[in-house]
């Protein structure tokens, strides 16, 4: 383990359950919400007074199915007729039933993102440049309810150091080092939004802390970063002669990794940071619909069968 490395390790041991507040987190001193702190976070039954309208009676008292504490009955706005503008809106979709974009809208998707994760973490990951950080932000500051984590941050102040310092001092091995390290501290905090670096999807092992959550890949061609990124000498891999087939070299290297994302949002080059967002919530509702939580696919299963879920 580098110098770096492990000075980094005790820095994250010492910082125990909270990061050091100077992190870039969004929020207060913790990474977990305040709404965390109380029994609708924990995922074991939760014990309640006889006569409260819950379900199966045990020793006295009353069991409640965690799983219903988080089932809000929220569903994908893009495909509710009732969520669109009573006036000056599009009407949905006739065939599939889906309503029109967010400025047709009577709530911002967004909005509605929170409940249907249940905490879920999202993880952007995409080619330098590729704007994970601005769009992170927006998609965070829009959900209201979650906090925006970027790695490259976090180990920018905990080890005091630049990205191009750190990769002068300990090469590029030492740097993913580093940032493996900050991701297998944040992973374990829930309702965040999470911007990595890079190359994050190159190690395997990092792999294992990503699909924790819901992993969005930002797929932006190469000319289009390279306008972007012009004159920035904070990319020490792009320090070369050639800095577009260097980004076209990487991403060759990189597109079979980022295309294990759960998500593949193709930022055009007259995309903002907000329009990206949009398009994000909008693939992400879709992708919950096509990947329901298991006790949701159990409870259509049962009903299918005409079973009665536990009441």
């Amino acid at each position: 383990m580098s110098n770096l490395s492990a000075l980094l390790s005790a820095l994250l041991l010492c910082a125990g359950p909270t990061l050091p507040s100077s992190t870039g987190v969004r929020t207060a001193t913790a990474f977990v919400p305040p709404s965390l702190v109380g029994p609708s976070a924990s995922s074991s039954p939760t014990l309640v007074r006889p006569g409260s309208n819950s379900g199966l009676a045990a020793g006295g008292f009353e069991w409640e199915d965690p799983a219903d504490q988080f089932d809000q009955g929220v569903e994908n706005p893009y495909k509710k007729s009732e969520v669109l503008k009573a006036e000056g809106g599009a009407d949905a979709d006739a065939e599939g039933g889906e309503a029109g974009g967010e400025e047709d809208m009577k709530v911002d998707p967004a909005r509605l993102l929170g409940p249907r994760l249940q905490g879920t973490n999202l993880y952007f990951v995409g080619m330098m440049g590729s704007g994970k950080s601005a769009v992170g932000d927006v998609v965070a500051r829009r959900m209201g309810t979650y906090n925006y984590l970027d790695t490259d941050t976090i180990i920018e102040q905990a080890t005091k150091m630049s990205i191009p310092d750190i990769f002068e001092a300990e090469g590029e091995d030492g740097f993913r080092d580093v940032e493996a390290q900050v991701l297998d501290t944040v992973h374990a905090y829930v309702r965040c939004v999470i911007s990595t670096g890079g190359g994050v999807v190159t190690r395997i092992q990092n792999w294992s802390k990503l699909q924790t959550g819901i992993v969005v890949w930002l797929d932006v061609d190469p000319e289009v970063i390279i306008k972007r990124i012009e004159g920035d000498t904070n990319r020490p891999l792009l320090q070369a002669d050639d800095p577009l087939q260097k980004l076209k070299d990487l991403l060759e290297d990189r597109k079979e990794k980022y295309a294990q994302a759960d998500v593949r949002i193709e930022v055009g080059e007259d995309m903002d940071a907000d329009a990206a967002a949009d398009a994000v919530f909008r693939s992400l509702h879709d992708f919950l619909d096509d990947n329901p939580p298991a006790y949701l696919k159990a409870k259509a299963k049962a009903q299918a069968e005409g079973l009665d879920w536990v009441q």
